[in-house]
């Protein structure tokens, strides 16, 4: 039998745990300003590159970082480093085998505040169908209905399988690249 007593203190948490999660703000991304790439090296030079074509879904309350949701799809295909020896075979089965794996997805589940503007994320990347668990450091500034956040994902290329045949070994291109973003988002009203 339930007490009405406990039947009230239920309903209060439940009341209450809802209007936590629905304080969550949805942040649209402005593609206008915002990058998303990658950085490596070849023949011990250093390259930038970026996706072209992304989507992002944020979910996050700065009142309560830990209920943060965070999902980006990648075009795999959108990968340029403005150099057409790169471009050209970064969607090989080699690289990023667009044709068998389109897309890359980055989900992440919660902010860790670090102190003042700094965060991380744990997180699961995904490239060539194979995902793995990442805390991503980033920093989030917040102005208004604004955000700005700043990050850089050290990733080894060929936990992916990114880099196959003669490039797995990274004497020709270094093993360590990293995942960059430069995120600007607004508020949905």
């Amino acid at each position: 039998m339930i007490r009405p007593r406990s039947l009230a203190l239920a309903t209060a948490l439940l009341l209450w745990t809802g209007a936590t999660a629905a304080q969550a703000a949805t942040w649209v991304v402005d593609p206008a300003t915002s990058v998303l790439g990658f950085t490596g090296s070849q023949s011990g030079k250093p390259f930038d590159g970026i996706f072209t074509k992304w989507s992002a879904k944020i979910d996050y309350d700065p009142a309560n970082p830990a209920a943060a949701k965070v999902v980006v799809t990648i075009d795999t295909a959108s990968a340029t480093a403005d150099e057409p020896q790169k471009d050209e075979a970064m969607p090989e089965s080699d690289w990023f085998d667009v044709a068998q794996f389109p897309q890359a997805k980055f989900e992440a589940n919660g902010f860790k505040p670090k102190g003042g503007n700094a965060f991380e994320a744990p997180s699961k990347l995904t490239i060539r169908g194979i995902s793995k668990d990442v805390v991503l450091p980033f920093t989030l500034a917040i102005n208004g209905d604004n955000a700005h956040a700043i990050g850089k994902l050290p990733i080894i290329r060929t936990d992916y399988g990114v880099g196959q045949g003669q490039f797995a070994d990274g004497k020709t291109v270094a093993l360590e690249v990293a995942v960059t973003l430069d995120i600007w988002a607004k508020k949905a009203p």
